[in-house]
């Protein structure tokens, strides 16, 4: 079986992670090269001995490959996007896949109606403790499920307003941070019906919000609540416990929590609370186990799940069109706390 071979668009944090995983070991895919414009991208590429160019329309030209990892800037996605599409490419599109539901939506309908692959990174979808957490909801572990809880509070460093788009709305923690805290949400209980928020800019006074409280109503009928702040020096979010990215000390908590007829479920640790069938009660003791989980970097599984719909034997594990869903929910929340109203999230439909 022959390696599929995979371009990355955007050499920055993001598209660094994707050129190291694409150069890494694994048999099943590899780096065509990289297109990005900075001195910095082009001295890394000469420095680690893979292909780059300065353009998305050189690269393509040039490597011609099976597949694209668009990691540009959030509002050169659907640009980028309709390129790749135009030339019949699978695209892998990091979150958000753009700025608005409605250029979203021109970007994933334009590839349904080409015939072209989308996938959105949303990564998380991909790590093995949100999908051992999923199994066991969906195995029923915890009856059914009321309610579900997610909280981000972390202090952002000095230094990472300097940049003046992070200062304005769109940079803040809903658009960064809450897209992912509702992606999860939608992975363990299902699609959102409607949210309700208020927000915050209080202690740092930017045009962009710093907090952010909010009511989600699930299609299921269940409730939850998302608490999300990134100026609370907190033991609780996921980035602080999961494991996932090593730049984080783990402070050993959880951060999202799930709630049903017959147990709960903490995440990440997976801890789990239950009563035997028949018998819950407040005063009947609770059995606590831990769910098994074997830890891997989920950015290994994502390409393979990429590598595998290029062939034709997988589908996205989050498609783009799943990834539009995610965008309108997010996005719903800042529409909430601006109108203070209850606000649907409906007019998008998975695939």
């Amino acid at each position: 079986m022959s390696s599929v071979r995979i371009a990355v668009i955007g050499a920055g944090l993001i598209g660094r992670k994707h050129i190291d995983v694409l150069r890494g070991r694994a048999s099943e895919y590899t780096l065509a090269g990289v297109a990005d414009p900075s001195p910095e991208a082009q001295a890394e590429a000469a420095d680690l001995g893979y292909p780059w160019y300065a353009t998305v329309e050189a690269l393509l030209d040039a490597t011609q490959p099976d597949g694209t990892v668009i990691a540009v800037p959030n509002q050169l996605h659907v640009q980028t996007g309709l390129e790749c599409i135009e030339r019949g490419i699978p695209i892998l599109i990091e979150k958000p896949v753009a700025d608005t539901v409605s250029e979203a939506l021109h970007l994933v309908e334009a590839a349904e109606k080409a015939g072209v692959a989308t996938l959105t990174g949303h990564h998380r979808r991909h790590n093995p403790i949100m999908q051992r957490a999923r199994s066991v909801i969906e195995a029923g572990a915890l009856g059914r499920v009321v309610t579900a809880t997610s909280l981000w509070w972390l202090h952002k460093p000095v230094g990472y307003h300097d940049m003046a788009w992070r200062r304005e709305p769109g940079g803040g923690p809903v658009l960064i941070n809450a897209i992912h805290e509702i992606d999860c949400l939608r992975m363990l209980c299902g699609d959102i019906k409607s949210v309700q928020a208020a927000d915050s800019n209080a202690v740092r006074g930017f045009a962009v919000e710093d907090t952010l409280a909010a009511i989600l109503r699930f299609e299921s009928g269940a409730l939850g609540t998302l608490l999300l702040s990134d100026t609370v020096s907190s033991p609780w979010s996921w980035e602080t416990n999961s494991g996932e990215n090593p730049a984080f000390p783990n402070a050993g908590q959880d951060s999202i929590f799930i709630g049903g007829t017959q147990g709960s479920l903490s995440v990440p640790s997976l801890e789990r609370h239950s009563h035997d069938a028949g018998k819950e009660s407040w005063l009947t003791p609770l059995t606590q186990l831990c769910e098994p989980v074997e830890h891997a970097d989920p950015y290994y599984a994502q390409m393979r799940n990429f590598s595998d719909v290029i062939r034709g034997i997988a589908v996205p594990v989050l498609s783009g069109r799943g990834g539009v869903v995610t965008l309108a929910t997010t996005l719903a929340l800042t529409e909430s706390a601006r109108s203070g109203q209850i606000v649907p999230v409906d007019g998008v439909v998975v695939a």
